[in-house]
């Protein structure tokens, strides 16, 4: 598979292997894997990044590089990288913030046999006892004929290289954002209504999903008090409470004073929706799920896979109960529309303005306004 960043993945191979790099590039697993978790690089910030399995396989090289095993010999003797260390230093990286443990314990390794299911290597080994970890280095280095080649400062330069690529993508959506405020209603209207298709970056609908249901609920009063006599009128506040799509085991938005819940996915596992109701001791939750599916359609197959996993009616019946509403494209869509009316298009943008500056940790210093002369090089991508 080829993409646009495989340029700059073979362009790296040839400036480090001059005679080699095209049969290192066909013949390494963990090139490949490289290539096929990079393809996002080019597409923009609304394309899906992949961070999570890359870090895991870049703080393990890095630590390889650091002992210097790529020029010595004596990894198979080495006593591994501390956990804490490798978990610390992926938080440093850029995107890394809120990233957890599951590649480095499992899913990367998962993800890699699912590419490759012929390679007799495990690409992270660890050690339950003493969790020490390392990079196998059968898939660091590769032999042919007489010669061997270390891949390790490969690796680190194209996960760097694919890290920068990201960031100028998003450093460019902030900026083309910023440049959207200046947009006649229509244009700003399609714009917004853009970063709502299925096949956005997570974190962005997470932000546009957000920004729209708080000025949605913006305007709708809420009459409560402890004393019949002493009743008070509150607007409903929706409150952002982390950052985006970290895995954290948060719930993604609150809404007083109702002390509703709500939830944002890009999935219909039903594992997924019943453990984050489970995480709440069954507290109702209203999901808002990256889909164009019908909502009637996402509720039937969630239904149908607890019906396939619990043999129970009554476990079922009482899981269902707790989605208390499911808000799909279509749906957020339509309030998007109602908060227009209300006069909040412009609230709803510089909301996502401030949102995407926080999650993607925006220095306006680092921009260059020059490398980004046309806002509109968003849409090209």
């Amino acid at each position: 598979m080829e993409h646009e960043f495989t340029k700059t993945i073979k362009t790296i191979l040839e400036k480090n292997f001059p005679r080699a790099a095209e049969k290192i590039f066909s013949k390494s697993e963990l090139i490949q894997y490289l290539n096929i978790k990079t393809r996002s690089a080019n597409k923009g910030s609304k394309s899906r990044g992949s961070f999570a399995n890359l870090y895991a396989i870049y703080v393990l090289t890095e630590d390889y590089i650091a002992k210097g095993f790529h020029k010595s010999g004596n990894y198979k003797n080495y006593e591994g990288a501390v956990f804490s260390l490798l978990f610390k230093r992926q938080r440093e990286l850029p995107f890394g913030q809120k990233l957890q443990n599951h590649a480095l314990n499992h899913r990367m390794n998962e993800e890699f046999k699912k590419f490759f299911p012929t390679c007799e290597f495990i690409p992270i080994l660890r050690d339950l006892n003493t969790n020490r970890y390392w990079f196998n280095q059968n898939l660091l280095r590769l032999t042919f004929g007489s010669k061997r080649y270390d891949l390790s400062e490969s690796v680190i330069q194209i996960i760097d290289a694919y890290v920068e690529a990201k960031k100028r993508a998003f450093d460019r959506f902030i900026q083309f954002c910023e440049g959207a405020e200046k947009f006649k209603e229509q244009e700003l209207i399609e714009f917004i209504t853009k970063l709502l298709e299925p096949t956005v970056d997570a974190r962005i609908f997470e932000i546009v999903s957000y920004s729209i249901l708080k000025y949605y609920y913006h305007n709708q009063k809420l009459y409560w008090g402890f004393d019949p006599d002493e009743i008070q009128e509150d607007n409903l506040k929706l409150f952002k409470t982390g950052r985006t799509n970290a895995n954290d085991g948060g719930i993604d938005f609150v809404m007083k004073p109702l002390g509703r819940f709500f939830q944002v996915t890009e999935t219909v596992d039903v594992n997924k929706y019943f453990l984050d109701i489970d995480k709440i001791e069954k507290y109702p939750i209203t999901f808002v799920v990256k889909s164009s599916d019908p909502i009637d359609t996402i509720r039937h197959k969630i239904r149908e896979q607890a019906e396939r996993q619990y043999s129970i009616k009554t476990i079922v019946l009482r899981y269902m109960s707790c989605i208390e509403e499911i808000i799909n494209i279509s749906e957020l869509l339509l309030k998007f529309r109602s908060a227009i009316d209300q006069g909040f298009l412009n609230d709803i943008l510089s909301e996502i303005i401030t949102q995407s500056k926080v999650e993607f940790n925006y220095n306006e210093e680092d921009y260059d306004v020059s490398e980004y002369q046309n806002g509109r090089e968003l849409e090209e991508n």
